[in-house]
């Protein structure tokens, strides 16, 4: 089949809007005797006018022909093998051009179970799943390779899968996602035949593993159109095949998807996503259920078997990201309820991040942010400030030192009297009165020694009155008396 050939009068893309690192790979494996093209999305976006997020290579040498070129390069990859080629914290993925793989059919299950069959660079552009993806750039000649409609898609702002759209669905349940990810990130519409496709085919969609499932659910809802995907998700059914619980909490509102508290939350999130933040997984999971969690008067505790984050971690989603949504949503019922139990998060690390989203969603809920923020900023009547803890005096003591009958300063902070050991003199005294031999000679000393202290202390107080000073154990002549007390 002839390939549509678009020169480089006829197309926007420009080598100085392509990574440098990306040219120096292109070029020595062309030098090298290999057919090297620039493909996938990196294309499709340069054709737009958008700049890629990334770009990808894909050549006519094997990967182990790949790594001996380079040797900043490692082989990865189970299902088929891929190179990945360094440059400092950044990497350039290059494949080597695969044909389509057959189907083996067991059971009617047309699922490809192995892909790592090398074909030619037309038939590499078959087996990809979208024609807006299959563009081939020849950085040699300037121009874009087109072997099945993708630049005719591209103007009449479509997705479309290659071939039959019934059997691609059914080979890949994940392309149901990725088709609805890529037309809420260019704005596109999904193509009727793919569309039906995916509605009819969506409970296949259980059969693709659940860490790619989960990949493809978080890179489409923080894309800065995931308020669009969550739409496109309710509308083909794959929200209810996916997160029954809130594909069921959207319909209960008895209002259009888009105008749902959960779209607007995720549209508050499209903006921070927009203007350059990168929330993690746990933000973008409390932007997606808190509605549902309030609604619901369900606290995203709820962990047993029928609860949210039972469901959520049964659809394979990590056990720290639902915990840290939960707090993230609890947080945000304190703040709005003005608790006082609010002011304790301040001191939690993941205050900043709660704190984020209640001033991102509170307006969606008639709260401002800015009473949030003066209420944290108050003392409350029986509260004290951060790190300061409130003097006691204990009983028999002054100012907090320690006197006769109190703890004193040996009091541990809070308040709580320390608890008195067991023996000591008191101790002996008493077991000695009671009747008990062994301590009468420790008890005698203890008794003379107080009786010494006491007649050194009436001379010391007395020098002029005369009497002689008594002999007795406790006497030091050289007037040392510390070890009598």
């Amino acid at each position: 089949m002839e390939p549509q050939i678009i020169e480089r009068a006829n197309h926007p893309i420009s080598r100085r809007d392509i990574d440098p690192n990306v040219l120096k790979v292109l070029y020595r494996l062309a030098r090298s005797g290999h057919t090297a093209y620039l493909v996938g999305g990196g294309v499709r976006d340069l054709m737009l006018g958008r700049r890629p997020k990334d770009f990808d290579v894909a050549t006519s040498a094997h990967p182990h022909q790949v790594r001996e070129l380079f040797r900043n390069s490692r082989l990865i990859g189970r299902r088929f093998r891929l190179i990945h080629v360094f440059f400092g914290p950044h990497n350039i993925e290059v494949a080597t051009f695969r044909r389509q793989a057959e189907a083996v059919l067991d059971n009617a299950d047309l699922m490809i179970q192995h892909d790592n069959t090398f074909g030619t660079s037309e038939e590499d552009a078959f087996r990809r799943d979208f024609t807006v993806n299959a563009l081939f750039y020849d950085p040699g000649t300037f121009r874009v390779i087109d072997y099945i409609g993708g630049v005719a898609d591209l103007e009449a702002r479509l997705i479309r899968t290659i071939g039959d759209p019934e059997l691609r669905m059914r080979e890949d349940p994940v392309r149901m996602i990725r088709a609805v990810r890529f037309a809420a990130k260019l704005g596109f519409e999904i193509e009727a035949a793919t569309r039906a496709a995916i509605e009819h085919h969506r409970e296949e969609i259980l059969k693709a593993s659940r860490p790619r499932l989960v990949e493809e659910i978080y890179r489409t809802i923080t894309l800065p159109a995931a308020a669009r995907a969550l739409v496109l998700m309710e509308q083909l059914g794959l929200l209810a095949v996916l997160i029954p619980r809130l594909s069921a909490h959207l319909r209960a509102s008895g209002i259009e998807t888009e105008d749902t508290l959960t779209a607007r939350n995720l549209a508050a999130l499209d903006g921070m996503i927009a203007a350059g933040g990168e929330p993690g997984h746990a933000f973008v999971l409390a932007c997606l259920f808190l509605d549902l969690c309030r609604a619901s008067h369900e606290s995203a505790r709820a962990d047993h078997d029928g609860g949210l984050l039972g469901e959520l971690r049964g659809q394979g989603f990590a056990r720290g990201d639902t915990e840290h949504m939960r707090l993230l949503i609890d947080a945000f019922e304190l703040f709005h309820a003005r608790a006082r139990r609010a002011r304790r998060l301040t001191r939690r690390p993941y205050f900043p991040e709660a704190s984020q989203l209640f001033n991102l969603l509170a307006p969606n809920y008639g709260d401002d942010p800015a009473e949030l923020a003066r209420f944290l900023a108050s003392e409350g009547p029986h509260e004290h400030p951060r790190g300061h803890q409130p003097h006691r005096e204990h009983a028999g003591s002054v100012g907090g030192a320690g006197g006769a009958g109190g703890s004193g300063g040996d009091a541990p902070p809070g308040g709580r009297r320390r608890r008195r050991k067991r023996g000591g003199r008191r101790h002996r005294e008493r077991r000695h009165r009671a009747g008990h031999p062994d301590t009468a000679p420790a008890s005698a000393a203890v008794s003379a020694a107080e009786a010494g202290a006491a007649g050194s202390a009436a001379h010391t107080a007395h020098p002029h009155d005369g009497a002689p000073a008594a002999s007795h154990p406790g006497h030091r002549p050289d007037g040392d008396r510390s070890r009598a007390h």
